[in-house]
């Protein structure tokens, strides 16, 4: 049997921390909780998790500076917790490499929702039915979906997040297509783009830096103005 997904919660509210580690258990998940960044720097080394919820408005060290210092560490999937309207901290997050985000207050069952779709990704799961390619190659670069690895043109390994590998196999998949932000928002999260959603924007902005594609004028994943984007290349899978 594969072991229960382990998360680490860290929010200074002590009425939410308490609410999703019973919530949490109770779907069959082990639940660790911090109640600052500083304790959850003592408790990282201590477990090893498969997924952080992270609250961005905490006192002392900020979520931003500790998810920053979560992804120097691990490619560990972040979902981060915004306060209703923090667009800017909820964009600085995802820029960071966080993989979703839920803003407060919030729905336990969303929050779980969220949290098993971003396993699932991270888990490979949930793929097309179809045997997947042993590579793919795009552009002098190299996909390879069953290590979930990046390869550039040197042959050189490129780390990804969980939420950047997603994407990237979203746009190979469907090479010289548009994909609106409401299409990628939906093949990757399963919900709609609001109208001052950025999340997309900011997930192509990330990759395209680990793609080395000039983000002023790319010629690997363009943008189609008041469409969406393109990966502009001949896919290869072998």
């Amino acid at each position: 049997m594969e072991p229960a997904p382990h998360i680490l919660v860290v929010d200074d509210d002590r009425e939410i921390r308490d609410l999703l580690s019973r919530f949490l258990e109770k779907q069959g998940m082990r639940v660790t909780a911090a109640r600052d960044a500083r304790e959850a720097r003592k408790l990282w080394p201590l477990g090893r998790y498969h997924l952080v919820v992270l609250d961005l408005m905490m006192p002392g060290e900020p979520g931003l500076d500790f998810a920053r210092w979560l992804r120097g560490q691990s490619d560990v999937p972040i979902v981060i917790l915004t306060a209703m309207g923090e667009e800017t901290d909820r964009i600085v997050g995802l820029e960071l490499g966080a993989d979703d985000y839920v803003a407060k207050p919030f729905n336990p069952r969303e929050l779980l929702a969220r949290i098993r779709a971003v396993l699932r990704r991270a888990s490979g799961e949930g793929a097309a039915k179809e045997p997947p390619a042993k590579v793919i190659r795009f552009a002098g670069w190299t996909l390879e979906p069953g290590r979930r690895r990046l390869l550039n043109p040197d042959g050189a390994e490129v780390s990804l997040t969980g939420g950047e590998y997603e994407l990237l196999l979203v746009l190979v998949e469907r090479p010289n297509r548009v994909l609106t932000r409401d299409m990628l928002m939906d093949l990757l999260r399963g919900r709609q783009a609001g109208p001052f959603d950025r999340a997309i924007d900011v997930a192509v902005s990330r990759l395209r830096r680990k793609l080395e594609d000039d983000g002023r004028n790319p010629s690997l994943i363009k943008t189609v103005r008041g469409g969406g984007y393109v990966l502009a290349a001949t896919v290869e899978r072998g």
